[in-house]
């Protein structure tokens, strides 16, 4: 059966899903996106990830296209029409159609396009022995905690970092991470405690992130929001990322500096199993 795609207030086959080419999230990246994970029939941080998308929008001036409330039904409907357990549901939001302008004109109609990609997130090997990931400066525009689609340097630091033999790149600029390509940037210290840059314009304010940082703190682990600066990544006992998609991943290699033992460490590996427990018992969608 043909994978059915939601297109501006209608379900449709894929085949037969069409974006106008005077779209502005096409034409300039006027739009904003947001992606739910789903494990075993259940959606992650889904309240956190709708939030993030009525934010986003916000910032832009661009309208919702829908109440939250319905946009939750629909991403149940989507799931269930797919007959999806493991993957992820992504949205996007354009600002409208009209002819290509820099500037829009007020009273856009938002097109609201959602789609279904079954992956299976858990028990892979990234999560099992951990990724190697590049650093390289940091190439985006100075308002990163919008999530906008407008992903080439993204794009570009992910494809060199690939041909460069690594599975994944961190960003840094002015001598300290910024955060990954798709996902926020965590180190253990060696006296155990997790660090995380805090959220500001220079990073996406992660779900995934927010949701690990609450299970440590209420289960007893140190968490420091701070800056982490590049010359002591090769010091660090531990470090993972996290995203929807990867969940908690750990990182053995960062830039030149193989991390620990080059295995997941005995942290990254309690909060992996603490946040697959939480998600396991979240609201079941199927």
């Amino acid at each position: 059966m043909a994978r059915q795609i939601f297109l501006n207030g209608t379900f449709v086959a894929e085949h037969e899903a069409r974006v106008p080419v005077m779209d502005r999230g096409l034409l300039l990246g006027d739009a904003i996106y947001e992606v739910t994970a789903m494990l075993d029939g259940r959606m992650i941080d889904n309240d956190l990830h709708l939030a993030r998308l009525q934010r986003s929008l916000s910032e832009v001036e661009i309208a919702m296209p829908m109440p939250l409330d319905q946009i939750a039904k629909m991403q149940v409907e989507l799931v269930r029409r797919n007959a999806m357990r493991d993957g992820t549901i992504y949205m996007q939001v354009s600002r409208g159609v009209e002819e290509r302008n820099f500037l829009p004109s007020a009273g856009l109609k938002p097109g609201f396009l959602a789609f279904t990609q079954p992956k299976k997130l858990d028990e892979n090997p990234a999560q099992e022995h951990g990724v190697q990931v590049a650093l390289y400066p940091d190439p985006r525009w100075d308002r990163r905690d919008i999530k906008t689609v407008m992903l080439l340097g993204q794009v570009r630091v992910k494809q060199q970092a690939r041909l460069d033999g690594f599975d994944d790149v961190w960003m840094f600029e002015d001598g300290c991470v910024t955060e990954g390509a798709s996902s926020s940037a965590f180190i253990v210290t060696q006296d155990g405690t997790i660090v995380t840059r805090p959220n500001s314009t220079a990073i996406l304010p992660g779900c995934t992130r927010q949701s690990v940082m609450a299970l440590a703190t209420a289960h007893g682990m140190r968490v420091e929001e701070r800056e982490i600066a590049l010359e002591e990544i090769s010091g660090v006992a531990e470090a993972f990322l996290t995203s929807a998609s990867s969940l908690v991943q750990p990182v053995v290699r960062v830039g030149q500096d193989r991390i620990g033992d080059g295995v997941p460490g005995p942290v990254t590996r309690r909060l992996q199993h603490l946040y697959l427990d939480a998600a396991r018992r979240g609201e079941r969608v199927t």
